[in-house]
């Protein structure tokens, strides 16, 4: 089996950073990187997409709400086209900066509030997926299994690729447990070595309250805000390597 294994990189911005980057990239398979939104800035994206391209790993963009101090975390009621607005100024800006590299964007992934947004409306949805459609049919679009994004991408026709993020917490109906409740964030090595070994065996997950429930995905997320980020993603490659699954960047496993 192949699999994915992706995290949230160039999240910072100017001299400030969250996560060894460097180092991150040589675990995973696919980078979201920040385009200067929720984090992020020319100068940094540019070094992602190097950094990307020196270790031959996808690159995606992960557009979000533009708000710094929240870290795009905190939703902000902007009108449907102006939402719209921002990702393709997010994504294009990102497009741009990779083509300069002699590389190609190749999937994209909503970051935190925004994808929020998106996911409780259909219409907005729609709207999102077919503005990204008409950038670049061949883009994947990262998505929870049974959401109206991925349902909206498939009306659009885009190729998507479903993930199970490694360090949080799920429901019992499969949605993220909100970060403020405890135990949302999952940061310790044993519960995340066992929640991988899970899905990766049987295609389940353990909800917070205890039950399994079926977790369709072919890729794994870490984000790389999460203590100890880098360790926890050298973890979860392991396990995929001990189930003896091979990774792959998102576009050879889209659908």
């Amino acid at each position: 089996m192949k699999i994915d294994l992706n995290s949230d990189m160039g999240e910072g911005f100017g001299p400030y950073r969250l996560c060894n980057d460097e180092a991150m990239m040589k675990i995973v398979s696919s980078a979201n990187i920040a385009c200067g939104f929720h984090g992020g800035d020319p100068d940094t994206m540019g070094r992602m997409v190097r950094l990307a391209r020196l270790n031959g790993i996808g690159i995606g963009a992960h557009p979000g709400l533009p708000d710094r101090l929240g870290f795009g975390r905190r939703e902000i009621p902007f009108p449907a086209d102006e939402l719209r607005q921002q990702m393709l100024y997010q994504l294009g800006a990102l497009t741009a900066i990779a083509r300069a590299e002699r590389v190609a964007v190749s999937h994209i992934s909503f970051h935190a509030a925004m994808g929020n947004m998106v996911n409780r409306d259909p219409v907005l949805a729609d709207l999102m997926m077919d503005a990204i459609a008409t950038v670049d049919a061949n883009l994947v679009v990262f998505v929870t299994s049974g959401s109206e994004i991925q349902k909206a991408a498939k009306r659009a026709r885009l190729k998507t690729l479903a993930l199970f993020l490694a360090d949080r917490a799920y429901d019992a109906d499969g949605k993220l447990v909100a970060r403020g409740l405890p135990g949302a964030v999952i940061k310790d090595e044993a519960s995340v070595r066992a929640r991988v070994r899970q899905f990766l065996l049987d295609g389940t997950v353990q909800t917070i309250d205890r039950t399994v429930i079926a977790m369709p995905a072919r890729s794994i997320l870490v984000h790389s805000d999460t203590p100890g980020a880098l360790e926890l993603a050298g973890i979860v490659r392991g396990e995929i390597e001990a189930t003896g699954a091979t990774l792959a960047p998102a576009a050879e496993l889209a659908e």
